[in-house]
């Protein structure tokens, strides 16, 4: 099931990274809504940002799907899901002040892909929000495009 599996360690300035289509020319600076920052997720054409608890280097895996994984909320803090459409054969995944040419590309067959954003460790920040044992965890797979859906809701 799964194609390929990418780790990575990003800034998350801002309390955000992005995941997006290498051409995407969209941004996000008006996705942020109250509604966005409470889901953790902001999307616009070709470009999904991830909220973060934490406004330092988090760790994000991603999993290149060829069919839809089983859901085990259980797993997790928070669970939402959308679409990216991917237009050429490359996503880009930054921090959101990351210098963009410089990002991580991640292969993909260009095409409509849901996004799986899975969040763990939310509650598990030092006093200071520096440390903590969150993660994020991307799964993305071919599948028609849907409306952003909050599968399980964070309560922090």
């Amino acid at each position: 099931m799964t194609a390929a599996t990418h780790e990575f360690t990003l800034f998350a300035d801002y309390f955000q990274f992005y995941i997006q289509d290498e051409l995407a020319e969209d941004d996000l600076s008006d996705a942020w809504t109250d509604e966005a920052v409470e889901r953790m997720l902001a999307v616009e054409d070709g470009v999904v940002g991830i909220g973060t608890v934490r406004n330092m280097d988090v760790p994000v895996t991603v999993e290149i799907l060829d069919a839809p994984p089983p859901l085990d909320a259980d797993r997790w803090a928070h669970v939402v899901e959308c679409t990216l459409v991917a237009r050429s054969p490359k996503l880009a995944i930054a921090g959101c002040t990351d210098y963009f040419p410089d990002a991580a590309r991640i292969p993909v067959a260009p095409g409509t892909y849901r996004l799986r954003a899975c969040f763990a460790g939310l509650d598990t920040l030092s006093e200071d929000g520096l440390e903590g044992n969150d993660r994020y965890h991307l799964q993305l797979w071919p599948a028609p495009a849907i409306e952003v859906t909050v599968v399980k809701q964070h309560a922090g």
